[in-house]
């Protein structure tokens, strides 16, 4: 189902109303999809709803038109990217990852401490070498002595979770075809309440992946920022 952009008699342009950006541009809500396609959709749309055209029409329709772009464009943006749409999917369904991560910061704020993030039980070795090599980075810095042997096994550190970063979305793309497949009946329908054992069991595993992932870039960020890469 697509929503309506322009009447079908007139072709006049249509007021914006809330829609799901799967709808807005006509997608199943599937994770699978033609990003070349959603692209061409993306320029066909962008061009036939530029304020530009509008400005001269008189009535609500300039109004409509900023509306309508405004709703193309993050529509496009979330879409478009792999990760962001399988979060969008997930907020669909009722899981709400930004306020998870929203609501632990609030946490950590009220109680005055450090807010704590959960350590992917087989990163945790990982982890902690790394916090310590990094720490001694910092201190070599602040002394002006920091040795090119450290820099290299945080390079080394980097890449190796790179590759992580590069198996978890391996893992994330299968997940998208196990979610695609489930029949379309047994879906949610839009109130967070997922009965479906299997389709809580894909959902479910895709909400890790995405923590791991997060957790993961977060730490290549910090080791690139300490090595101005």
């Amino acid at each position: 189902m697509r929503a309506a952009h322009f009447c079908v008699s007139c072709g006049k342009l249509q007021p914006a109303t809330p829609t799901d950006y799967f709808t807005f541009f006509g997608l199943p809500r599937k994770l699978n999809i033609d990003v070349a396609e959603l692209e061409r959709e993306f320029h066909r749309l962008s061009r036939k709803l530029h304020p530009d055209l509008y400005v001269g029409a008189g009535g609500p329709e300039a109004e409509w038109s900023l509306e309508k772009s405004s709703q193309l464009n993050d529509a496009y943006r979330t879409l478009r990217d792999p990760i962001s749409r399988t979060a969008y999917l997930l907020k669909l369904e009722g899981v709400q990852l930004e306020e998870q991560s929203k609501a632990a910061t609030d946490k950590a704020r009220a109680s005055g401490e450090e807010k704590k993030q959960v350590v992917p039980p087989d990163l945790l070795e990982e982890v902690f070498e790394l916090n310590m090599q990094l720490e001694e980075l910092r201190a070599g810095k602040k002394m002006g002595e920091v040795e090119d042997s450290l820099k290299g096994e945080l390079q080394q550190k980097k890449n190796d979770f790179e590759q992580k970063l590069a198996a978890t979305d391996a893992e994330l793309k299968k997940l998208w075809t196990e979610w695609d497949a489930l029949p379309f009946h047994n879906q949610a329908e839009g109130n967070g309440q997922v009965s479906d054992p299997e389709r809580l069991r894909v959902r479910d595993a895709m909400v890790a992946l995405l923590n791991r992932r997060k957790y993961i870039a977060n730490l290549v960020r910090d080791v690139k920022a300490e090595l101005d890469l």
